[in-house]
C-alpha cells in the first residue's frame, strides 16, 4: 500500500497570497501535477491539516477544486488554520468524519494499515490540544484492535522541535499521548504537520514524522528565542509505503531540476 501525505496547504481565496508572498494555490497545482505523474499511483491521499489559511468555507472551495485531479480517496484532519464546521461540510462526502461532536476524529479500517485521525484544533490559536476526552477516545480507539498495524494522524506534533516559536505554538497534552503510545505497540508510525518541514522524534518509543510543506517551509532556526519566519526552500510532500509488515518513508521533492542520469554506460560500467 502506497500513502501520499500532504499538510499546511494554506489555500486562501483565489487570487489572494498568503503574507502577501506564497501563492498556495500555485504551489498545491504543482503538488497535485507531481503526484498525478507518481508511478505507481498512491492508493490513499492524507492531508494532514492547515488545509485552508483562515477557515473560511469559500477557502475550502478553492481547495477542492485544486485536489480535483485527484481520483484516490483523500483523508483529512484539521490544523490550527481550519474550522471545524466549515471543514466538515467540505469533506463529508468521504465518508469518515463524523456527522456530529465536538472533535473530528475518526479510525478507517478497510486499509491494510488502520488510519486514525486526530483533533488538535484549538479554536482561534496557533497551539493545539489533546484535551482528556480526546485522549480517552484515542486509548479506547487504539484498544479496539491491539493487533492493527496503526497510522495516526496528527496536525500538531507531540513533542518538542527545538524551533521556539513553533514550540511555543506547540501541543498541550503531549506527556498524556505519550503514555498511550507506550501502551499500544501497534502505533507504526505518527504522521504530523504544523512545522513546514521534515522533522523525526521517538514519542513514547513510537516514531513520529512532520512533513514538508508544498508551499513555504518554517525557517530551521534551533533557537528557543527563534523569530517567526518562512523560507521559499524546495517544497514537497511524503509517500510512506507498506511492504511485508514494514512502513517505508520517503519525502518527495517538487519541483524541476536535473536528471535523472544514469550511473552506469550502455556496457553495465560505471561512468567515470
Amino acid at each position: 500500500m502506497l500513502i501520499a501525505q500532504i499538510t499546511d496547504t494554506h489555500i486562501k481565496l483565489p487570487g489572494k497570497l498568503a503574507y502577501k508572498k506564497v501563492d498556495t494555490a500555485a504551489m498545491l497545482e504543482r503538488c497535485v501535477q507531481e503526484l498525478l505523474a507518481l508511478k505507481p499511483q498512491p492508493d490513499l491521499v492524507l492531508l494532514t491539516g492547515d488545509l485552508v489559511d483562515l477557515g473560511r468555507p469559500e477557502e475550502y472551495e478553492h481547495l477542492k477544486s485544486i485536489l480535483a485531479p485527484i481520483k484516490q480517496r483523500i483523508v483529512a484532519i484539521p490544523g490550527n488554520h481550519d474550522e471545524r464546521a466549515a471543514m466538515r461540510d467540505a469533506f463529508q462526502s468521504g465518508g469518515y468524519l463524523p456527522v456530529d461532536g465536538k472533535f473530528l476524529q475518526f479510525a478507517i479500517d478497510e486499509y491494510p494499515l488502520r488510519i486514525v485521525g486526530l483533533d488538535t484544533l484549538i479554536p482561534g490559536q496557533g497551539g493545539g490540544e489533546l484535551c482528556a476526552e480526546r485522549l480517552a477516545w484515542l486509548e479506547r480507539t487504539l484498544a479496539e484492535k491491539p493487533n492493527a498495524p496503526t497510522l495516526v494522524l496528527m496536525h500538531h506534533p507531540p513533542f518538542v522541535t527545538g524551533i521556539g516559536h513553533m514550540d511555543k505554538i506547540g501541543l498541550e497534552g503531549r506527556d498524556g499521548f505519550a503514555a498511550i503510545m507506550e501502551r499500544h505497540g501497534q502505533v507504526e508510525l505518527i504522521l504530523c504537520g504544523h512545522l513546514h518541514r521534515t522533522i523525526r522524534a521517538q514519542v513514547g518509543g513510537r516514531p513520529a514524522l512532520t512533513c514538508p510543506s508544498p508551499a513555504h517551509q518554517v525557517a530551521l532556526d534551533i533557537d528557543p528565542d527563534a523569530p517567526s519566519c518562512f523560507r521559499m526552500e524546495p517544497p514537497g510532500f511524503m509517500l510512506h509505503w507498506w511492504n511485508d509488515g514494514r512502513l517505508i518513508t520517503h519525502t518527495a521533492v517538487i519541483g524541476d531540476y536535473e536528471g535523472p542520469y544514469p550511473f552506469f554506460d550502455a556496457a553495465g560500467n560505471l561512468i567515470d
